[in-house]
């Protein structure tokens, strides 16, 4: 049996209302109501997750307890012998990390006729975008407008948006969705050839375009193939431990370490782009994660200790809806297209406790209310959850539509005995996306000239809180953006003498604020190792 009695014995409450529940249309909170249940219930503000910054361009500010272990933490280079004057990568353009934001921007610059080098501590494609599932939002179809998208995205983030970055994403929303489809990215399209589009929470519009329910795989794919026809060098298994800046402050390369030899290597370059992603592998307050193995939130550290400010690091987003049972996938991604289909929530009694489409922090917090002391959550043997009544799906849209528009998960589910068709599925918040990260401007460059940052490691676009299917449109939108850009300005770059006295300056700023017991930094990899 893979259920308990007791999980049995909620299932059967969740199949008696079902067909009321279809029916159902709860409504939405009030402005008054989210805030109250986000201050209550919403990991962000909890006190003992969160510790003040004590050096560095955000002193005073607050950030999670282990993010700020890596932002005092000791940079890997102190300890090693290093030759800034043996070069073994020269290039106009280096890009460190390779996802979406990282492959589109690597495409960019060489269509700039810049000479790139990408680098990326796991492969090419191991990265958040793979992982993506419910799609991708652009105002590209009659009735909608980027100006919608535009509200839509504010509101979202509650109105602490960067409204320059949020312009640009949603003006170049169209476009992106056209680069991709001309690349040869599958999306679903009707008879006629025209694209699906869905509902997301918080949209006011059907703006989001997908792939089945493996939309970042199907862009990662593209994207993947597209950077390996034009022969673009990547160095697979290397990550960047270390900014180089030159003598006028200006970013000039990154030192390197491969991950499997602890070999060292020196890339110089006019011109960086960050695009390493995000932090779900940190487990900021102990949240399972989502996240590719390698989001270590590297990107933030780097680029702090060369002086880059930081934007919102407060604030993460964790998804509503990860696994919660059965224990081999604890915290894997449930897409909130499974929601947009019609799937409702339900606590152990059988009840809709929230409107479905919700924006995600509103929703993960309403899960977390519902699985508290108090609440009626359905104890699983990790801890209470609340059910996702997946059989709606069909029972709405005909017989066959869950396998139509959600085969992955569906197999995913079906690995362990668990028909997600005729079985709810118990979900519970999960740590996704790291809604804040480095400042920019809108035209991708960071507080240090010549940094360019794309994707999930940057702060602004997405406010405090991300809407689904936009952090695709990001990585595509700024990763393409970052490119043009780091290829316009590495045409007139001069590089000057190569330095790590950044480094040096920083740990005496740590040292003078009697900062002691520091862990290597940047992380790198999550430690699983157990401890007996």
């Amino acid at each position: 049996m893979i259920f308990t009695e007791e999980m049995l014995a909620s299932m059967k409450k969740v199949e008696a209302a079902r067909e009321n529940n279809i029916a159902l249309e709860p409504r939405r909170m009030t402005a008054e109501e989210k805030d109250a249940l986000l201050s209550q219930y919403h990991p962000d503000y909890r006190q003992d997750g969160f510790q003040t910054i004590q050096v560095g361009p955000n002193k005073g500010e607050k950030a999670p307890v282990e993010l700020i272990a890596m932002l005092e933490g000791r940079s890997r280079t102190l300890d090693m012998d290093i030759d800034l004057n043996k070069i073994d990568y020269e290039a106009d353009v280096l890009i460190i990390g390779a996802g979406g934001a990282g492959t589109s921007a690597a495409i960019e610059a060489d269509e700039a006729g810049a000479k790139v080098l990408v680098v990326t501590k796991l492969r090419m494609g191991d990265a958040n975008t793979m992982m993506a599932e419910g799609g991708i939002q652009a105002a590209d179809k009659p009735g909608d407008s980027p100006a919608q998208h535009y509200l839509d995205v504010m509101g979202g983030g509650h109105y602490v948006n960067r409204p320059e970055l949020v312009k640009k994403l949603v003006m170049d929303g169209p476009i992106a969705i056209q680069w991709l489809n001309n690349l040869g990215v599958e999306f679903d399209k009707a008879e006629d050839g025209t694209m699906i589009t869905t509902h997301g929470g918080g949209t006011s519009r059907k703006r989001m375009h997908a792939a089945a329910d493996y939309s970042g795989a199907e862009i990662m794919r593209t994207l993947r193939d597209e950077v390996l026809n034009r022969n673009i060098p990547v160095v697979d298994f290397t990550a960047a431990i270390e900014l180089i800046l030159d003598d006028e402050g200006k970013a000039a390369g990154a030192v390197l370490q491969n991950m499997e030899t602890g070999e060292i290597k020196i890339a110089r370059a006019k011109t960086v782009v960050i695009a390493t992603g995000g932090a779900g592998r940190m487990h900021y307050q102990g949240f399972p994660t989502s996240n590719h193995y390698g989001a270590t939130a590297d990107g933030l550290v780097l680029a702090y200790r060369a002086g880059a400010k930081l934007l919102y690091q407060d604030t993460l987003q964790y998804h509503p809806t990860g696994v919660a049972f059965p224990k081999q996938i604890y915290g894997a991604l449930v897409t909130e297209k499974v929601r947009s289909m019609g799937a409702k929530l339900i606590n152990s009694e059988g009840e809709v406790f929230m409107h479905p489409l919700e924006t995600r922090d509103v929703a993960a917090a309403s899960i977390i209310r519902e699985c508290s002391t108090n609440g009626k959550g359905v104890p699983t043997p990790a801890g209470k959850a609340v059910w996702l009544d997946t059989p709606m799906i069909d029972r709405i849209h005909g017989k066959g539509m869950l396998e139509k528009r959600l085969p992955a998960m569906l197999r995913m589910y079906l690995k362990f005995g668990i028909d997600m068709r005729e079985t709810p599925i118990l979900v519970y918040p999960t740590l996704h996306y790291q809604n804040g990260g480095i400042e920019i401007t809108v035209d991708g460059m960071s507080g240090v000239k010549n940094l360019f940052v794309a994707g999930e490691a940057v702060g602004g676009i997405h406010g405090r809180n991300r809407l689904m299917g936009n952090s695709l449109l990001d990585v595509i939108v700024f990763g393409r953006n970052a490119g043009q850009q780091a290829g316009k300005a590495a045409k007139n770059t001069q590089i000057g003498k190569l330095s790590l006295e950044h480094v040096k300056k920083y740990q005496a700023e740590l040292e003078k604020a009697g900062i002691k017991d520091q862990l290597p930094s940047p992380k790198l990899l999550p430690d699983y190792t157990r401890k007996f």
